[in-house]
């Protein structure tokens, strides 16, 4: 049986450069919009949805009142944005090729969810794709002191294959900002995504 022209797969390198990224109900919402700004060159499309009150914490620490404002200015045609009960999305399926999930921020409600296979929305049932396809799923996450119950659901998704990243900068770079912190953390990550874009000097170099 032939396959349309449209078909690609994940080791096909001319197919589109996709990944989701997924913003939780954790403070932290302005390392994910930087993380957007970073990557949005690197990528054809972007799924961008986020947990029901995520939106309501960004508009307390940035300003942010909107999903859609988390969209750096000129880039709008690389994202697509999902409700986060919609279930439909391509990414909430294992047959659709994406390259991975970010969390950022993650909650320690999105880790348990995720943790214990329960893919109550959106952001959880893509997180169970990624795990389950081998996928990059990275948890950006955001949470002082650990619980022993949290220390556990971190244990056991870092044993399935997801990359445990908290938002904890370095001090050993000289930073001059808290921007320099932010972006310190958010290379980081895209370095965890194999984006080749680096924000900050590494050491030694």
């Amino acid at each position: 049986m032939s396959r349309p022209e449209s078909y690609f797969t994940m080791n096909n390198p001319t197919r589109p450069k996709r990944i989701m990224v997924a913003i939780s109900g954790a403070s932290g919402s302005i390392y994910a919009k930087r993380f957007l700004r970073a990557i949005s060159p690197a990528y054809d499309c972007i799924y961008l949805t986020a947990s029901e009150n995520a939106v309501a914490i960004a508009q307390q620490e940035v300003g942010i009142t909107r999903l859609e404002d988390f969209i750096p200015e000129g880039e709008e045609k690389r994202f697509r944005i999902f409700d986060p009960c919609d279930m439909f999305a391509p990414p909430a399926s294992g047959s659709h090729d994406y390259d991975g999930l970010v969390v950022i921020p993650c909650s320690m409600g999105v880790v348990g969810r995720i943790a214990s296979g329960i893919s109550t929305d959106l952001v959880t049932r893509a997180a169970d794709v990624c795990l389950k396809e081998r996928r990059k799923l990275v948890l950006v996450i955001r949470e002082t002191p650990l619980s022993v119950i949290h220390l556990r659901n971190l244990t056991i998704l870092a044993e399935a294959g997801a990359i445990i990243l908290p938002a904890a900068p370095a001090f050993y770079g000289n930073q001059d900002s808290v921007d320099d912190l932010i972006d310190f953390v958010v290379d980081r990550v895209c370095r965890a995504i194999g984006v080749d874009v680096r924000l900050i000097e590494g050491w030694g170099e």
